[in-house]
């Protein structure tokens, strides 16, 4: 794991992911005494066949078999053993899933939800201004400091995957809904410092896990059925985007995307979006 964090500069979550793989598949191998470090192609196939019978889905089993291919490569990088056993073994294939997005509409509706009587409804609007206006990942957002944001500038200086810095742009709407939110982190830190740009009632950072619950609530407050996650702020950003003209390049640098086929499912979005609007305005459609 030192590897993977220190030279692969995984973020602190995948590693998480990587370890529960290689946990799943050593438990495997000692249940039927077989050496990790020395498994053939053929008990490999039996481990993942294992895990379609148990149900997971081929994105989760693709996943692990990048996590142990990228194992058997440091053994073999290492000198440790002399081939890869993951070689001749192919992922499983995978349906492209079209990322779920709120309208414009839906996103007024939900900015709405938070009391802004209240210091932490003033904090969770700023959030979801910030989340909205820049696309950023949970675990980015929540780890956003104090120091990060110049607004000035209109930039936020963020640390995504890979430990890899971006900057990326703020709207003028997310801009206001944080200075207006000055006051209430001071009511919320009463006296107390942090390095975090949001905090909570005791003054430390707000966790992941709890912001997907204020999201969850606000979206039901908003008169949504579907359960809300941050994804699909992330998504509704990129497609807005998109659909407002915005060229593919700019996406991707601003949602930290190492990879422009990552980004490129937002054009299908966009494209299927523009034909049900024909569907539905053109008379001769």
């Amino acid at each position: 794991m030192s590897f993977c964090r220190v030279e692969k500069g995984l973020a602190k979550n995948t590693l998480g992911a990587y370890r529960r793989d290689l946990a799943a598949l050593e438990t495997y191998c000692k249940d039927r005494g077989w050496d990790l470090v020395r498994l053939a192609s053929e008990q490999l196939r039996q481990f993942l066949d294992s895990r379609y019978k148990g149900r997971l889905s081929s994105r989760t089993i693709a996943r692990q078999l990048v996590t142990i291919r990228n194992f058997y490569l440091f053994l073999v990088k290492e000198r440790i053993v002399a081939t890869d056993p993951t070689a001749d073994i192919t992922a499983p294939r995978q349906w492209k899933r079209l990322p779920k997005f709120l309208t414009a509409e839906e996103v007024k509706s939900l900015l709405e939800a938070p009391d802004g009587g209240h210091p932490l409804g003033v904090r969770d609007r700023a959030m979801l201004e910030l989340l909205y206006a820049t696309g950023l990942r949970v675990s980015e957002l929540v780890g956003v400091r104090s120091a990060d944001l110049n607004a000035e500038m209109g930039v936020l200086r963020t640390l995504g995957k890979g430990n890899k810095h971006r900057l990326v742009p703020v709207g003028r709407a997310a801009l206001a809904a944080l200075g207006g939110y000055a006051a209430a982190r001071r009511q919320l830190l009463r006296g107390r410092s942090s390095e975090y740009l949001f905090v909570t009632a005791r003054g430390g950072p707000l966790t992941r896990q709890s912001f997907w619950h204020r999201l969850r609530f606000y979206g039901r407050k908003a008169g949504f059925r579907r359960p809300l996650t941050p994804h699909v702020l992330r998504h509704s950003f990129a497609t807005h985007l998109l659909e407002g003209g915005a060229d593919l390049r700019s996406v991707q640098m601003m949602l930290g995307h190492a990879d422009i086929a990552t980004t490129q499912i937002y054009t299908h979005v966009v494209r299927d979006r523009l034909r049900q609007v024909f569907d539905q305005h053109h008379p001769r459609a």
